[in-house]
């Protein structure tokens, strides 16, 4: 059993609408993190920002980003986990990856979009959850505003032990992404990452990072910072999540419902 998860989180600007651009960077940032961890975590829509040019910008489920990404995982020896916009049967979503050493590949799709920002007219919103069992960890992937839905994250039976947030969150609402992700880490006795991104990105929107994680009791393990380009690495524990879950089993008085979508 994999009691020890080494998990980076690489905190970086956009360059705006520049595939080839931001394939390359990111990978040197990858390059770097190499050999220290065993999940590296990318902002939401990482290869573009965050663009409602949809046709345009996307790419298709075995394009260049999944290949790319995948060559990253298996010469680096990681799994990377981001996400990109996508077409798919004349639809388009904001699609996280799971992409391990191995080859292993798992997708979400973004549930909650983004109304405020136009993303719900120009993109589909995903209908199933997606927990990646890795490392005998299982980790669940989920997209920006899906953090404010705390239904949609409900770790019933403990089925997860760590859920990530990729995110393109601005700094006008940085107090409130920091809140909700150690609630959810809280409320569902999980460890919790926030990756986000930093800069500036093509509609004048500012993003200051405070990408973040936190142990199930709330406690900020680590912390990417504001405003700049940064990696941050640290380990979680699977011994103390499970301590913790049988000393204090909240979860087992949690509420019934079915979710119905």
């Amino acid at each position: 059993m994999a009691d020890k998860l080494r998990l980076s989180m690489i905190q970086s600007h956009i360059v705006w609408e520049d595939q080839e651009e931001n394939l390359g960077y990111y990978g040197e940032l990858l390059r770097r993190v190499s050999g220290k961890c065993d999940v590296a975590v990318l902002p939401e829509t990482f290869s573009t920002g965050f663009s409602m040019d949809v046709e345009d910008l996307a790419d298709v489920p075995d394009g260049i980003t999944v290949q790319t990404v995948k060559e990253w995982a298996f010469k680096y020896n990681l799994a990377v986990v981001g996400s990109f916009i996508v077409k798919e049967k004349q639809h388009f979503y904001n699609h996280a990856f799971f992409i391990t050493p191995t080859g292993e590949e798992y997708y979400y799709d973004k549930r909650h979009l983004f109304r405020m920002g136009g993303e719900d007219t120009y993109f589909t919103g995903g209908e199933k959850q997606v927990i990646v069992s890795y490392k005998d960890w299982n980790i669940c992937l989920q997209i920006c505003y899906d953090l404010r839905f705390p239904v949609w994250s409900r770790n019933v039976n403990n089925k997860y032990d760590l859920l990530i947030y990729v995110a393109n969150w601005p700094e006008a609402r940085k107090k409130v992404w920091k809140i909700l992700l150690q609630a959810r880490a809280i409320e569902n006795m999980s460890y919790v990452c926030g990756v986000n991104r930093v800069g500036m990105d093509g509609k004048g929107i500012i993003y200051v990072g405070d990408s973040l994680v936190f142990s199930p009791k709330g406690k900020k393990l680590a912390d990417a910072g504001k405003r700049k380009e940064t990696t941050r690495t640290c380990v979680l524990n699977k011994e103390e999540l499970e301590q913790l879950r049988l000393k204090f089993p909240v979860w087992k008085d949690a509420d019934e419902f079915t979710l119905s979508l």
